[in-house]
């Protein structure tokens, strides 16, 4: 039977979408795993918002996280495929790309900018698909799509090492280096061999398979990949990174490992996290129809409920920076009250704006308000807005000194750990870092009662909003004297 042009876009199309608001039930059990065995606190329930926004997302079918990624597509084409086809295969892959992130029940974020040196202009509809293809024997597509985090994504590292180097010495180096911007726990993607561009394609194949580190601990006779994968995963999580860089007993839910073949003088050695947002869907199109998508068994969640008895509830509207200096690492808020958003584009703006003697744009008022570093997606029917779960603050730091010193805000909201000059800038001016959880979007979204874009409305997700929240679930990460959460556990870490 020959394959129909419309059935691998609307096979992709509906892919994406699916990933966008399903976690596949491996995940949830390990995530489940480690939230019953997590002793610290503040990780576990960084974990439970990751898994009750899970399930929100699946009830509620909007996407796990504000950043639904760019597309990566993995396609064997059997050699003796048929098609009734007028375009490419990488027109339709990407005309499904297209459908799925412009559906108007579901808009996902369009993130990806075209000409990446010079304007990066958005596309508007995130494509195209990075695409991976592959010539086999047979008479089928077979297709992974993913659809992979920035905040993840960014955290790869690549080394050529010496033959005899250890590549367990240089990946324990590399993982602190990743912070908390990969929004762990999630997955590790190692890659071995080959060449360079190799071993990155490797790594992040690797990561399209299922979690299944627990059957391989339960192996008599492991293999010694499956040996080196229980290794790391020990050695990893011993390093108390924990969930969402908070500390605790689980920083990686699996290590996946890839090798081949490699020139005698080299080893090629690459790695990728995937976040707590891990979405990758596998199926295979023979020319018999559209790709019949895997059913959900919602009994596959914890039955979990956000504990908020150890939380402080903060009027933000009435904050002062005396009430603000009692906050300490790791108390847990529920805020309440007018929060303004920005993220990269936005801070540049103004960053040009205030250069210029032009001042804030007109509407937008930082003074004794929080920044939320945040790109939502569009809201659908009722919905205040989308998900809209923190970005990565580090890309902020640079930021930092002109938004305390120019706009009269109190604090920032992000994920992941700011830099030294940065805390140091937060202590001079008796400022605060909050951190949401990254991968629970969704559930965040819930505590935005109101929002309006109030600034370069143009710019798309890079917009300039004003939210009003109630009882929004945030960490204290960098408190007004400058101590620094990330930083007591790197240094507990280091003592040990």
């Amino acid at each position: 039977m020959k394959i129909q042009q419309k059935h691998i876009i609307e096979s992709i199309a509906n892919a994406l979408q699916y990933i966008s608001y399903y976690h596949s039930p491996d995940f949830i059990q390990a995530m489940t795993n480690a939230y019953e065995k997590e002793t610290q606190q503040a990780a576990k329930n960084a974990m439970a918002q990751i898994l009750i926004n899970s399930k929100l997302s699946a009830i509620g079918q909007r996407p796990l996280c504000q950043d639904t990624g760019i597309v990566n597509v993995f396609v064997e084409v059997g050699m003796a495929v048929e098609w009734a086809a007028d375009l490419s295969l990488e027109d339709m892959i990407n005309e499904g790309v297209r459908q799925a992130y412009t559906k108007a029940q579901n808009p996902l974020r369009a993130s990806i900018v075209k000409d990446p040196l010079f304007g990066r202009v958005n596309t508007k509809d995130n494509t195209p698909a990075v695409i991976h293809m592959k010539v086999v024997k047979g008479n089928q597509l077979k297709f992974i799509v993913a659809a992979k985090g920035c905040g993840s994504e960014n955290k790869a590292k690549f080394v050529v090492l010496q033959p005899d180097d250890n590549v367990v010495e240089w990946i324990l180096k590399m993982v602190p280096t990743m912070g908390a911007g990969w929004c762990p726990p999630g997955v590790l993607g190692i890659g071995v061999g080959g060449t360079a561009e190799k071993a990155m394609l490797m790594a992040k194949e690797s990561l399209m398979e299922p979690i299944d580190i627990q059957d391989i601990a339960q192996k008599t006779t492991p293999s010694n990949l499956e040996k080196l994968r229980l290794e790391l995963r020990e050695k990893i999580n011993n390093l108390g990174i924990g969930a969402q860089g908070l500390g605790g007993l689980t920083t990686v839910l699996d290590v996946k490992i890839k090798d081949y073949p490699t020139h005698a003088a080299s080893q090629a050695v690459a790695m990728i996290p995937n976040c707590a947002a891990t979405r990758h869907l596998h199926f295979s199109l023979d020319g018999s129809g559209v790709a019949i998508l895997p059913e959900v068994d919602l009994s596959v969640y914890p039955d979990l409920a956000m504990d908020t008895s150890n939380c402080q509830k903060i009027d933000l509207n009435a904050l002062t920076k005396s009430q603000m200096n009692a906050w300490q690492v790791g108390d847990t808020l529920l805020l309440t009250g007018t929060i303004i958003t920005g993220r990269d584009a936005a801070h540049a703006r103004l960053k040009k704006m205030l250069d210029n003697g032009e001042g804030l744009p007109e509407g937008v008022n930082f003074k004794n308000k929080f920044i939320y570093y945040v790109g939502p997606v569009d809201a659908v029917d009722d919905e205040v807005i989308g998900p809209a779960g923190p970005t990565t603050a580090t890309r902020m730091d640079k930021f930092t000194d002109m938004m305390l010193e120019n706009t009269g805000i109190l604090g920032m909201i992000g994920k992941a750990e700011r830099g030294e000059a940065t805390i140091k800038s937060i202590k001079k001016h008796q400022a605060s870092y909050l951190i949401a959880v990254g991968g629970a979007a969704y559930l965040i979204s819930k505590s935005i009662k109101k929002a309006k874009k109030i600034a370069f409305a143009e710019m798309g997700m890079e917009a300039i909003y004003e939210f009003e929240v109630k009882d929004m679930p945030v960490a204290v990460a960098v408190d007004s004297q400058g101590e620094n959460i990330h930083a007591i556990f790197k240094n507990l870490l280091e003592n040990q």
